[in-house]
């Protein structure tokens, strides 16, 4: 088997392995085990607090100490057992710790399989993305496979299993943790990763239009735990309707649309368009999203805005990674690129998922959930960003100075 196909193998894991359980774990909590809106955003808050300690784990020992195939699959095989345990728990407590334990273990993984990929591709720049499309059609496949599995329980061919999500996910860890056995071998570096590489890219925020696009992006990061964590029990919500069977199904919709704008929008709009009118229509797309959900009818409508996922997504983070690529000096490249996901991914995510399970909280009542102010908030918040990019951002390349 070719390293190609193994590493296409490998991504379809990781992200089935997070796809399994993000889009649809939220309402789990709040509807089978009754936690609060505050208790499912700490839970999910606990990836995004993991991603920026990861590099310690990831780059600081594992890069040095071991192999990287050997990490990966310990990693994976470990935070598989954990999720199975986890979905025999009922009590936040103990979800909380073992959820902490799973992201401390999943989050180095997801840079260590980026960097397995790169180093043996013979051409990275040019195949890159077509092992990692792999990873968005693993997600895919475990919201088809969890739908699936319900569709089967729900007419008696397969026992009821309320923590389904977290079983699927655990099992598909467990799998990758022995199929990343067959990787290519990549013995370990002879140094390790600094962790802080970061700091040495602050200097760009001098730079006013730097500064403006890193102030929208963190603002941005917030709101997108809205959708990841509050989208599922809203639209199981009497609102909506989509049933809990086909919830899981009916979230891909997001990944399928990113996909499609990835493959056959960004490069396009990129090129004809420019960087900051790219970066204005992912940014735009924000708040039409939330506008959708705040009215929350037709359901039809709803559910046809989750595509609008990609142009959320695509438009505004990949293109802002596109971003800082271009004008990061080429001695702080790598930095800026780890300061900008430090920022969106790490706080950003894990400020956003406490922001919108204690909004939840706050519009929920003992006769349901006010959706429609709920989805407000957010929707507030990305008109201000959308606003604020277009009047104050430029798009002119920040100075590569000597001091940065």
């Amino acid at each position: 088997m070719s390293p190609k196909v193994r590493l296409g193998a490998m991504m379809f894991l990781q992200y089935a392995i997070w796809g399994a359980w993000a889009p649809v774990l939220s309402a789990y909590l709040i509807t089978d085990r009754g936690f609060s809106g505050t208790q499912v955003g700490w839970i999910y808050a606990l990836l995004p607090l993991a991603t920026i300690v990861s590099p310690f784990v990831g780059g600081q020992l594992a890069d040095r100490y071991f192999s990287s195939e050997k990490v990966i699959g310990c990693l994976a095989l470990t935070g598989g057992l954990v999720l199975l345990a986890a979905s025999r728990v009922t009590d936040f407590g103990a979800m909380a710790a073992l959820m902490l334990l799973y992201c401390l273990l999943y989050a180095p993984t997801l840079a260590l399989t980026n960097s397995i990929a790169m180093i043996n591709l013979k051409d990275s720049e040019a195949e890159f993305g077509k092992v990692r499309v792999w990873g968005t059609l693993g997600w895919i496949a475990a919201g088809l496979a969890l739908t699936g599995w319900r569709w089967l329980a729900a007419n008696g061919v397969t026992p009821q299993v309320a923590a389904d999500t977290l079983l699927l996910a655990g099992v598909l860890s467990v799998v990758m943790g022995f199929q990343s056995l067959t990787l290519p071998h990549t013995p370990p570096r002879t140094e390790g990763v600094r962790p802080w590489a970061f700091l040495e890219s602050l200097k760009m925020l001098r730079d006013r239009d730097f500064a403006v696009f890193v102030g929208i992006t963190f603002v941005v990061a917030t709101e997108l735990e809205f959708y990841y964590i509050l989208t599922a029990p809203f639209l199981q919500s009497a609102a909506i309707g989509v049933s809990t069977t086909n919830v899981p199904a009916v979230m891909t919709i997001a990944q399928l649309a990113e996909i499609f704008v990835m493959a056959f929008f960004l490069s396009y709009a990129l090129k004809r368009y420019g960087m900051r009118r790219t970066l204005a229509i992912g940014v735009v797309a924000w708040p039409l999203r939330y506008i959708i959900f705040a009215i929350g009818a037709p359901a039809w409508l709803v559910i046809a805005a989750l595509a609008l996922h990609g142009f959320c997504y695509v438009f505004f983070f990949v293109a802002a990674f596109i971003y800082v690529d271009k004008v990061a000096p080429p001695d702080v490249r790598a930095s800026a690129q780890s300061m900008i996901a430090i920022v969106a991914l790490g706080l950003g995510r894990f400020l956003g998922s406490l922001f919108a399970g204690t909004i939840r909280d706050v519009f929920t009542t003992a006769a349901g959930t006010n959706w429609r102010a709920v989805f407000l908030v957010p929707c507030a918040l990305t008109l201000l960003c959308a606003a604020a990019f277009l009047l104050f951002f430029r798009g002119r390349p920040a100075p590569a100075t000597a001091e940065a």
